[in-house]
């Protein structure tokens, strides 16, 4: 579900599969701007602990395309009105 317009100097972000069961919520808005390697920090100050055992192993989409946190993207700024989603590993048997 979508999580409407962010508001003001906010972006929104949206939390899949682990990430929405670890913070309870599937999504919300955070300041904006920030360079997208502070979101993972932004979002351990609110939820110790997802670092390691959500965020390492997801997939990161700003505008629904996918960035590289740890890498060549590090550095990309979430402007107001962006959209992040985590989404991480899934799996079918």
């Amino acid at each position: 579900m979508a999580p409407g317009k962010a508001p003001a100097g906010h972006f929104s972000i949206l939390y899949f599969a682990a990430a929405s069961t670890f913070t309870g919520k599937t999504s919300e808005h955070l300041p904006a701007p920030v360079r997208a390697r502070h979101v993972f920090t932004m979002l351990e100050e609110r939820y110790p602990g997802i670092g390691d055992k959500v965020l390492s192993s997801c997939a990161v989409t700003v505008n629904l395309e996918y960035v590289d946190i740890g890498e060549e993207d590090a550095e990309q700024q979430i402007e107001e009105g962006d959209e992040v989603a985590i989404i991480p590993p899934v799996s079918s048997g």
